[in-house]
Formats: C-alpha cells, sequence, structure tokens
C-alpha cells in the first residue's frame, strides 16, 4: 500500500472528512483491520483565506509548494490536496516535486464521463467558479460544457461556504438557497451539479436535489485510495 500524503487544513472539518472516507474505503477493499498508509500536513486556514482575499496567489502557490515538499520529505508516496479552490496552486505544486499529485477535477470528469453526462453545474468557492483551473480540465480535456450560476447565486454560494460551512455551521436556510441554484440550473440545461468544494457535501447530499450529485471529496478521496492500492 503507498503512503498517501494529505495537505489539510482548508478547513479541518472537511479534511476530516477525507480521513473517514480514506479509512473506510481501504477497509472495504481489503476487510479485516486493514486502514490507510498516511500522512497529513495541515495549514492554518486563517492564512490561507487571508491571502485568498487578498489575491495574492503568490504567497499561496508557496505554501502548498512547501507543504508538498514536506510530505515528499516525509516518505509519501504521492500528494492529495483536501481542497478544491487551492488547485489553483497545482502547477507550482507539480513543479517541485517528483511524486505523483493526483488532481481532484481530473478525478471528477473520470467519474462525469463515466456516466455520459455531458453539462454540469459547478458549486464552489467563487475562485472555483470564476477561475478556468477547474473548468478548463472538464470543458478541453474532457468535452463537459460547465456552467456557473449568475453573478449573485455565485455570491451567496461563496458567501455561504466561508461564513458558515467553514465554521462548522449548518443552516437550514442555506441549503434551501442552495437547492433553488441547483435546480435554476437544471432550467438551463444542467444534467448533474458538481459540489466543487470539499465542504458544501456537509449540507448538501445526493437526496437533497433531483439531478446526479459529484461529490468531490468523495470522489478524490476514493481515487485516492484506488491510486494507492495499484
Amino acid at each position: 500500500m503507498k503512503k498517501i500524503g494529505l495537505i489539510g487544513g482548508m478547513s479541518w472539518e472537511s479534511s476530516q472528512v477525507y480521513y473517514e472516507i480514506i479509512n473506510e474505503k481501504v477497509r472495504e477493499l481489503l476487510g479485516g483491520f486493514h486502514s490507510s498508509r498516511c500522512i497529513m500536513e495541515s495549514v492554518d486556514f486563517a492564512e490561507i483565506e487571508k491571502f485568498q482575499h487578498q489575491d495574492d496567489w503568490v504567497s499561496l502557490n508557496k505554501m502548498m509548494m512547501d507543504s508538498a515538499k514536506i510530505l515528499e520529505n516525509a516518505k509519501a508516496d504521492f500528494i492529495v490536496l483536501c481542497t478544491n479552490t487551492m488547485h489553483i496552486c497545482s502547477d507550482e505544486i507539480t513543479k517541485n516535486i517528483s511524486i505523483p499529485f493526483l488532481h481532484i477535477a481530473v478525478a471528477t470528469a473520470e467519474k462525469i464521463k463515466e456516466q455520459n453526462i455531458n453539462k454540469v453545474l459547478l458549486l464552489g468557492t467563487r475562485f472555483t467558479m470564476e477561475k478556468d483551473f477547474f473548468k478548463d480540465i472538464l470543458s478541453n480535456d474532457y468535452g463537459i460544457d460547465v456552467i456557473i450560476p449568475n453573478q449573485d447565486d455565485r455570491k451567496t454560494v461563496h458567501t455561504i461556504i466561508y461564513e458558515e460551512l467553514v465554521r462548522g455551521k449548518i443552516e437550514s436556510k442555506s441549503k434551501q438557497k442552495y437547492q433553488r441554484i441547483i435546480n435554476d440550473s437544471i432550467k438551463n440545461g444542467a444534467q448533474a451539479v458538481i459540489l466543487g468544494c470539499t465542504e458544501i457535501p456537509l449540507l448538501i447530499k445526493r437526496s437533497d436535489v433531483d439531478i446526479p450529485v459529484f461529490d468531490t471529496t468523495r470522489i478524490h478521496a476514493e481515487t485516492a485510495v484506488e491510486f494507492a492500492l495499484k
């Protein structure tokens, strides 16, 4: 079994979910007392959030690169970044390590193509929805049409993530707002929704909406286990 290197803390709540899913999947596949070989480098999310909203991606690139190198030096066999938004830094990470990096958008796109879905709604932080690092992989590499909410709804999605979900607050009124945004996307042809922030699955479950849900946290974590057991 390969050792998984996890960059966590963005937020720690979602990093905890990664750890649970990874170990549950290992036990499911191997049985008995098996659990994952893994190591986590967990950052202080307050620093991350500050640099994000200052649009200081130079500092964020360095933090992610340094975290990945720490894990490589700790004998991790590959890197999993336990957050969607910070995959903006994936190029800087991969340039500075010699072990594989499992990209969350690639893992998600593979699952979407398996179901022959061609048009999806992407929900996440405003960085994930508005920048191209996630959308381009889906559209350019896999031919998947990606739509995002309108500007007001993007603000709603982003605000709920940062003011509630990363603080561990789950509000029923916020779930209703997300459900309304997803239902609006169906009218615009969305065949499925990507929960493109590792906190959103804390709020929205598959049973909450009428179209298929692609939970990037679960997809990414389970893909990591499959890679570790190859």
